[in-house]
């Protein structure tokens, strides 16, 4: 059984390095053993619609949970790095949910608000947290808000900003180490978070062709960048081809 005190401790320290974090996200044992195995790469984390698409199923939730965590335990036990789970919204239950991943190898996870009302969502993610503790571990919390993701293509942009600023802070205060803030691709939007939540407390997914680069985003103070389900469809897109 790997440390996984250790390999969570490691995944924290990488959100904090000088060099921005990139995590290509794996939904199989295959794509982990692929991506585990490529030059530079420090930590995995998996993407819940790529691993429900495996199995049939749409994303939100619509996989079992049992499911979803046995392929997150395969992976987890097919590599030497750390693991992050897309945790989604938390299964109606996030601390359990966390419990139940931090069994499976995860150490560290996304938890999406869905825009809940904000008390409601940070007791989710204190819940998270507690049961990294209680695992005796430092759960790496990707704690993540829709508020760019689901806001109305009319909504004016900064006050849409200021939502995300709220929600990011609130959950930064509470102890999540990272915001992940999906939906935010625009530099000077990026730029305002970051600023917002301070260096190395930023998460965003990069979005082939509308993205700023790596060195951009690095020179932003972004934590992390993932790739999210778009590493799925660039290997069915081969396949597809070939």
């Amino acid at each position: 059984m790997p440390d996984l005190a250790d390999r969570a401790r490691t995944l924290l320290d990488l959100h904090t390095a000088p060099e921005v974090l990139v995590l290509a996200n794996v939904w199989d044992v295959v794509s982990a053993r692929v991506v585990a195995g490529t030059d530079g790469v420090r930590a995995l984390a998996t993407a819940s619609h790529s691993i429900a698409a495996t199995f049939g199923y749409e994303d939100g939730e619509r996989i079992p949970l049992d499911l979803h965590l046995d392929m997150v335990s395969r992976i987890a036990a097919a590599v030497d790095l750390p693991v992050s789970m897309d945790m989604e919204a938390g299964y109606g239950d996030p601390g359990e949910t966390a419990r139940r991943a931090i069994e499976a190898g995860a150490v560290g996870g996304n938890l999406e608000d869905a825009l809940r009302p904000l008390d409601d969502a940070v007791a989710a993610v204190e819940a998270v947290l507690a049961a990294g503790r209680d695992a005796g571990i430092g759960l790496v919390l990707n704690a993540r808000t829709d508020a760019l993701l689901r806001a109305d293509a009319a909504a004016d942009r900064t006050e849409v900003l200021t939502e995300a600023v709220r929600r990011g802070r609130a959950y930064l205060e509470v102890g999540a180490p990272v915001v992940f803030v999906p939906g935010a691709v625009d530099r000077e939007e990026i730029a305002v978070l970051a600023e917002a939540f301070g260096p190395g407390r930023l998460s965003v997914i990069a979005i082939p062709g509308r993205s700023p680069s790596m060195r951009e985003l690095q020179e932003l103070r972004v934590a992390r960048v993932s790739t999210g389900p778009n590493t799925q469809r660039v290997a069915l897109t081969a396949l597809q081809d070939a």
